[in-house]
């Protein structure tokens, strides 16, 4: 959510960062809302400082005993709190349009986040790893996995229709013990603080870190009216709505593992077979909330914790830098990870890390109070996958596939997987 006074005080800044954006000029138009509002307010309140002069001149007229002015007053009086009452009503009905008007447009880009329409446009950052020499054709997921009679898509549509998967065995144990994994990881080495959350919230949880009213048709509703989530980030965050935390404690570091859903609604065609783009598929979020000064050194600690897990995993990616036509709706800056997968013999996402500003803050009214000086001033928040599990089981099972057709399970996992070594046909 866009503050509104930094609009009024920088229309071009602001019109600018929505060109970079590939939307038009939206300035103008918002503050004229706004000066509709605030002047139906200043009406609203010379109503009501009116009704309070009136009301005393009142009590004045009946001791004076001028019954003629006291009526004339009073029907002044009766006059204004039926205005005040239909203007309460307008005033509300005003800053609803205001409101609806900004939650729909996106953050703004950093300075340094890099021009562009879409995904060629990103800018890579930096490599790290060299992708294996096969001796043999290097298959992709899916088929490694149904040879091995342990990956089956049939019987997940059986169950519940297309992009859904039944993992067995062996690579069941294995997704967990990715799982598993990367919570220790992130939990012993890079500090952050277990949760398990809601997989259902509501309305105002959506809102606030963005997903509604934009995106409403990518989500999964419940009868009662709540939502699937399609990331922990929406639970994590929503842990400081409407709360204020001392400077003191900031950085928070939360992670989750969760299972996350979403309708893929603009992803017809894409990835039809596999598990990269499923409704249903786990990962573990890493979520901070820091100050402003924190934000931008966080975005890229952040961004070096979802790395560290793929190079103990041994799995070579690469980073790439978002150019603006690409980025999400609510970050301002977004590094995406992209695995190295044989198979297909190119690098995929794997994770985003994004920094959101004060974006969601101003959403959920999240606040911190500083050690210095006096009121309270938005946090920052920031998200990441550390990692997406599924695609990480997509990726060592492409990266670690034998000629024989088994898979070697990376040494890390080994402890997970009762030491077994290798997974090899059922």
């Amino acid at each position: 959510m866009h503050d509104i006074k930094l609009i009024r005080d920088n229309p071009d800044a602001f019109d600018a960062g929505l060109a970079r954006r590939g939307l038009a000029a939206m300035a103008a138009g918002l503050i004229a809302l706004d000066e509709k509002k605030r002047a139906h307010q200043q009406k609203l309140q010379d109503a009501q400082n009116r009704r309070n002069v009136i009301s005393r001149e009142v009590g004045e007229a009946m001791k004076a005993g001028d019954k003629a002015k006291a009526e004339a007053l009073k029907a002044e009086v009766a006059a204004l709190k039926e205005f005040i009452a239909g203007g309460e009503e307008t005033e509300r009905q005003l800053g609803q349009e205001l409101t609806d008007a900004l939650a729909v447009i996106p953050n703004l880009p950093l300075d340094d986040v890099p021009d562009g329409k879409d995904e060629h446009d990103n800018v890579e950052v930096r490599k790290w790893g060299t992708p294996r020499t096969f001796a043999f054709a290097a298959r992709q997921h899916f088929d490694v996995g149904e040879w091995l009679k342990l990956m089956d898509f049939d019987a997940a549509a059986k169950i519940a229709g297309a992009r859904f998967v039944v993992l067995r065995g062996q690579l069941a144990r294995l997704e967990r013990g990715i799982a598993q994994f990367m919570l220790d990881h992130q939990t012993g080495v890079n500090g952050y603080t277990e949760h398990y959350v809601p997989y259902m919230v509501n309305d105002a949880a959506m809102y606030g870190t963005g997903q509604l009213p934009k995106f409403a048709d990518d989500l999964f509703r419940t009868t009662d009216g709540r939502w699937l989530i399609p990331t922990a980030e929406v639970s994590l965050t929503n842990l400081v709505r409407e709360t204020i935390v001392e400077e003191g404690q900031l950085p928070l570091r939360l992670t989750a593992y969760t299972p996350c859903f979403r309708a893929e609604a603009g992803a017809a065609g894409r990835d039809t077979r596999g598990m990269i783009r499923q409704h249903q598929f786990s990962k573990v979020e890493l979520v901070s909330i820091t100050t402003p000064e924190q934000s931008r050194d966080e975005l890229e600690r952040m961004t070096g914790c979802a790395e560290s897990i793929l190079q103990a995993l041994g799995l070579p990616y690469r980073v790439v830098r978002l150019c603006t036509g690409d980025m999400g709706f609510g970050s301002r800056m977004t590094y995406d990870i992209e695995v190295w997968l044989p198979g297909q013999n190119t690098y995929r996402e794997i994770s985003s890390c994004s920094v959101c500003g004060d974006f969601q803050a101003r959403r959920m009214d999240a606040r911190f109070r500083p050690a210095e000086g006096k009121g309270t001033r938005h946090v920052h928040t920031l998200n990441g996958s550390g990692l997406a599990v599924g695609r990480t089981l997509v990726a060592v099972l492409e990266n670690y596939q034998n000629d024989d057709g088994s898979v070697t399970i990376p040494e890390v996992l080994r402890p997970y997987m009762g030491g077994a070594e290798r997974i090899s046909r059922a």
